[in-house]
């Protein structure tokens, strides 16, 4: 049976699922959201530290594992022979197709080591999670056991490599799989899936995208979240909201209803002694490319909220290795790692 931790106060929890090109590879190539890939690598990942070091928020980044690496070479004739491939229905052809296997310089949206390297030595500490090695989705069944695992090992040995112990998993998709993997290579927490009835497994996705989006319109409230000690003994730290992109005729909705559902979220976790959890991709921020300034611009509204009742007290901002420590310390288990001494002392 599943076990809520208790809090006794608010938690703001940020994770970002970092990406690049990876998230949509397998399902458009590498040319559909180029630019947005290229904006995010040149401009968004710096504006992003900056705000979280004006506001001094630690956030997650859940990073995809091929982003670790500052090139890549065939072995043998093979891209990434180390990889057990999935088998997704919706995809034909080798995973690594799309693998340039050239380095950073002449194909830099497919690499991010440069990229880790100034996450990692951000003034505001911030927590460099996992989102896979190359955002293959767990969840389905053309993920086999073999495949996770592959993909698992590959990404904790290029962040052990770079002096980095990944605790906290977002899953491509937020498609939950394959968590005794997970907790066989060291993992802590993962963002689970939102707790809206829509999102139940099963539940047809075109009517998902019509809810999330009368959600959106209604300014409806989202949940606040207890964190959770699942089957698997990981802690799942549902999300709460996305931070609603603007691109397609999402950029028709005016801001102040992305800012006005993530306000109700802040003042509810402060109320209720939960955690409102945000995510998103930082490759929302800039598609479409006109509408950048106005999501940075909600944002700032959002963290400026959340630093308020944290000044109150009401509040912490923790990325989820953090928050998982302090459940752990709630229920009189484990230690806290190195890495959750640091956030609370850059915190608190």
């Amino acid at each position: 049976m599943n076990e809520k931790i208790r809090l006794d106060t608010g938690v703001f929890t940020i994770s970002l699922d970092f990406e690049l090109i990876w998230g949509t590879l397998d399902l458009f190539g590498p040319e559909k959201f180029r630019r947005a890939c290229e904006l995010e690598r040149s401009v968004v990942i710096d504006r992003l530290l900056d705000l979280f070091v004006e506001f001094e928020v630690s956030a997650t980044w859940c990073i995809v594992g091929h982003l670790f690496l500052d090139r890549c070479d065939l072995k043998d004739g093979l891209k990434h022979p180390e990889i057990v491939r999935p088998a997704h229905g919706w995809h034909t052809g080798d995973w690594f197709d799309h693998d340039p296997c050239s380095n950073y310089e002449a194909a830099g949206i497919f690499y991010g080591r440069d990229l880790v390297d100034k996450i990692r030595d951000c003034p505001a500490p911030q927590e460099i999670g996992s989102h896979s090695f190359s955002h293959v989705i767990f969840g389905d069944e053309g993920c086999s056991r073999a495949t996770a695992e592959s993909e698992l090992a590959e990404c904790v040995r290029l962040a052990r490599e770079q002096g980095i112990t990944l605790r906290s998993f977002a899953f491509p998709r937020n498609v939950v799989g394959h968590l005794d993997v997970l907790r066989e290579y060291g993992f802590a927490c993962y963002r689970g899936a939102e707790p809206n009835w829509y999102e139940r497994p099963g539940f047809p996705e075109s009517l998902r995208r019509l809810f999330r989006l009368a959600d959106v319109l209604r300014v409806a409230r989202p949940p606040v979240v207890l964190p959770e000690v699942d089957g698997s003994g990981l802690l799942n730290i549902p999300g709460s909201a996305v931070y609603f992109p603007m691109h397609g005729m999402r950029r028709y909705l005016p801001l102040s209803l992305r800012t006005g559902r993530a306000m109700k979220g802040l003042d509810a976790a402060a109320r209720a002694r939960r955690v409102f959890h945000l995510w998103f991709h930082p490759t929302n921020l800039p598609n479409p490319e006109d509408e950048m300034e106005a999501m940075f611009a909600g944002l700032r509204r959002i963290l400026e909220r959340a630093a308020e009742l944290r000044e109150r007290g009401g509040l912490k901002i923790l990325p989820m290795e953090a928050l998982a420590d302090l459940c752990a310390n709630t229920r009189g288990g484990e230690e806290r790692s190195e890495a959750a001494h640091e956030f609370a002392g850059a915190i608190n």
